[in-house]
């Protein structure tokens, strides 16, 4: 059970990282959210685009607050 743990949290932190590297892309940020949102559809993660937007949204703050500390 900690191995499954570990494994989703790495799982986890690698698409936040992911997330966040595509969104400092210089790319427009609705294409930029729609990539996001097929790639964790292609990672099996289904939630509505409307979630997943929400989601990806709530990523770019925290990674923003971050950057300020």
């Amino acid at each position: 059970m900690k191995g499954l743990k570990l494994l989703v949290a790495f799982l986890g932190g690698t698409a936040i990282g992911a997330a966040a590297g595509i969104l400092f892309a210089p790319e427009k940020g609705e294409h930029t959210r729609h990539r996001i949102v097929d790639a964790l559809h292609r990672k099996g993660i289904h939630l509505s685009r409307k979630e997943m937007e929400n989601l990806v949204d709530e990523i770019a703050h925290e990674a923003k607050n971050e950057n300020k500390k």
